[in-house]
């Protein structure tokens, strides 16, 4: 099954290509609010080189966020055009599952951490298990003050991971907790296909109208979708 990935939820861009035996074809750009220019060439890009076609393309999977507005708005709007012209079945994660996915193999609390802007961040903690990772907490919007009394306040050990950490690396490191390289602070196209496989393969998808963006910051939630012509909705912390 080949399955095209789409993450746009932080200002780097992916999309990759994969089947059940692994990665095909890959394409990033992290340069903010260029999401819109390079999704489309990109994926023509990965058909190119891997010498296929869209008609080859079994199935969609898109990062619903949370992150920055322009980019969820730009991948989930791409990925529910394709969707309905070519009939394909959809799959949307979160990127902060994401995010967590790949460190997955460490013994201490994971905590994946997306720069908001304004000021604030998004966040969630993640506990490793086999084969994966299992969310801890709600996903959470605030300010880095207010994330670093949460990390003071677990008796883990805590692994922080994500531009939003980086960023803050003094302060986060200051309450007892390692933060993670700079070069692996985004959510991947590729960690999004590989959780999403095996809902394909279960049949455990989703119609196009059905991908909800996660705004978690209740500003973003009052944004009426429907007047932009993009998208079908979204989904608030209060579920309006």
């Amino acid at each position: 099954m080949l399955v095209l990935g789409i993450e746009t939820a932080t200002s780097q861009s992916g999309v990759c290509l994969s089947t059940e035996q692994g990665l095909v074809a890959s394409a990033m750009l992290a340069r903010d609010r260029a999401h819109a220019e390079f999704l489309a060439p990109a994926i023509e890009f990965c058909l190119q080189h891997a010498n296929l076609s869209l008609d080859a393309v079994n199935g969609l999977a898109v990062s619903l966020g949370p992150g920055l507005f322009t980019g969820l708005r730009v991948g989930i709007a791409t990925a529910q055009t394709m969707a309905h012209a070519r009939r394909l079945p959809v799959v949307g994660l979160v990127s902060l599952d994401l995010l967590a996915f790949p460190v997955r193999h460490v013994r201490r609390l994971i905590c994946s951490v997306i720069d908001a802007r304004r000021g604030e961040l998004f966040w969630a903690f993640y506990r490793p298990v086999p084969g994966g990772v299992q969310r801890a907490t709600e996903y959470r919007v605030g300010s880095p003050g207010k994330l670093a009394g949460e990390i003071e306040a677990v008796p883990d050990d805590v692994l922080c991971i994500g531009d939003g950490a980086v960023a803050n690396r003094s302060l986060l490191q200051s309450t007892g907790a390692d933060v993670g390289s700079p070069l692996n602070v985004f959510p991947s196209a590729e960690a999004l296909v590989e959780l999403a496989l095996p809902r394909f393969i279960r049949e455990e998808t989703q119609r196009p109208e059905d991908l909800l963006p996660i705004y978690v910051r209740k500003a973003d939630a009052r944004i009426n979708w429907r007047s932009r012509g993009a998208l079908y909705g979204g989904v608030g912390p209060d579920g309006r």
